[in-house]
Formats: C-alpha cells, sequence, structure tokens
C-alpha cells in the first residue's frame, strides 16, 4: 500500500451536497485579520494571535488596544481572571513576554509582580525572548512522530539555517518543537505564529518558507 494512501489532504470533510474549496473551508479570507480592539466583548478576551510584526518597544495600551482591555476587564469579576487575556495581548503587541512586560501587567492589573511571573513562566505558549516574524511550531508528539515528524522539523532547521530556537539571520523564523496540536488527523501538523498548516511533509518545507516570505513582501 503506498504512502499516499494514507496522507489526509486536511480538508477531506467535503461531502454531501457542498462544493467548498479548501480555501473555502479554511477560511483563508479572514484569517489573520482579527481586529486589535478585539470586537465584541464576548470575544475580546480569547484568540491570541501572534502577528508578523512584533515591536518590544510597543505600548501596550494605545488606541484599540485600551479599548480591547476595557472590554476583556469587562468579561471578568477580577482582575486576576483578567492576567492570562491581557498576557495574551501583551504578546500580540510585542511578540514576547519579557520580564519587563510581566512588571507593566501586574501594574496595569494591581497584581503581585511575583504573582503575574508565576503565571507567566508556567505556560509554554509565551515566549519569554523575542522570535523571529514566523515562529515555526513543528509537533513531535505520537502522531506526528510516527508521520515523520522529526524529518519535518529536521527539513525547516535545515532550510532557515537554524538550530532549536534559534532565530535565522534574515529575522524571518524561528523554529521549535510543540507539544500535541491537536490535529492528529494530519501529521504531520506544524503552527507558524497562530496559523496550522496540516499534512505537511519535508517536501513541502521550501515552498512553504517561500509562502510566508512573499507574505512579508507583500505586507500581509
Amino acid at each position: 500500500m503506498s504512502e499516499a494512501r494514507f496522507r489526509n489532504p486536511g480538508w477531506a470533510g467535503n461531502t454531501g451536497d457542498f462544493e467548498l474549496t479548501e480555501a473555502e473551508v479554511r477560511g483563508s479570507e479572514y484569517v489573520g485579520r482579527r481586529s486589535p480592539d478585539g470586537g465584541h466583548p464576548s470575544v475580546a478576551p480569547s484568540l491570541p494571535y501572534m502577528l508578523v510584526a512584533k515591536n518590544p518597544d510597543a505600548p501596550l495600551l494605545e488606541g484599540p488596544y485600551r479599548e480591547r482591555l476595557g472590554k476583556i476587564r469587562s468579561r471578568y469579576p477580577t482582575a486576576r481572571a483578567a492576567l492570562i487575556p491581557l498576557l495574551n495581548m501583551a504578546q500580540e503587541i510585542r511578540g514576547h513576554i519579557s520580564p519587563a512586560t510581566m512588571n507593566e501587567v501586574a501594574g496595569i492589573l494591581g497584581l503581585s509582580e511575583a504573582f503575574v511571573r508565576g503565571v507567566a513562566t508556567f505556560y509554554t505558549m509565551y515566549n519569554k525572548r523575542p522570535v523571529g516574524r514566523f515562529l515555526v511550531q513543528v509537533c513531535t508528539n505520537i502522531s506526528c512522530n510516527l508521520a515523520g515528524a522529526d524529518e519535518v522539523l529536521a527539513a525547516f532547521l535545515e532550510h532557515t539555517e537554524t538550530e532549536l530556537g534559534e532565530t535565522s539571520a534574515d529575522g524571518d523564523f524561528t523554529v521549535a518543537e510543540a507539544e500535541c496540536l491537536a490535529a492528529c488527523g494530519f501529521p504531520t501538523c506544524v503552527q507558524i505564529n497562530s496559523r496550522y498548516f496540516e499534512d505537511v511533509s519535508p517536501e513541502d518545507v521550501p515552498a512553504l518558507l517561500a509562502r510566508l516570505r512573499r507574505e512579508v513582501d507583500e505586507g500581509h
């Protein structure tokens, strides 16, 4: 039985009377266009998003982001409950959560710096140091591992000319391993910033990196 028989295209749920393209299934037209103000208050605290542009010195509460903080606070009875949404917002703005950012978040919410640092350092989803424009996280957990995730990871490192956790010389890519990304039906799964790429093989990597570089050039 050929290897192709085992590969899931990632959008094979197109059944019945529907004729949908992959772009329509994935929602490619709106991915990455989340409003800085968070949209409706009910969703403002959710869906942390990692932008291509990262500015470690950007203010946390300027313009629409101040509006978003107000929406976040409106959804929670205590400042402590709003901590993770505010850390998500801080990482979206600055690209990583530095000790100085942790202290600033503590001041905004009136929490102790030690408490905020304990939460921020507990979760692997927070970058504790700067990363490239694209943070490439390759799932190497069991399903992806059995489907060749180690080879996919090696291909990303080879084509970005980096080591694990290192940022490429052009500042575009940081490559890391990830635990289960909850897309076990479509191995190997790769999360790049806040987008998922499924059924990735080593042969797909050069074209995928070229696509991301093209997005930077086109200002997406």
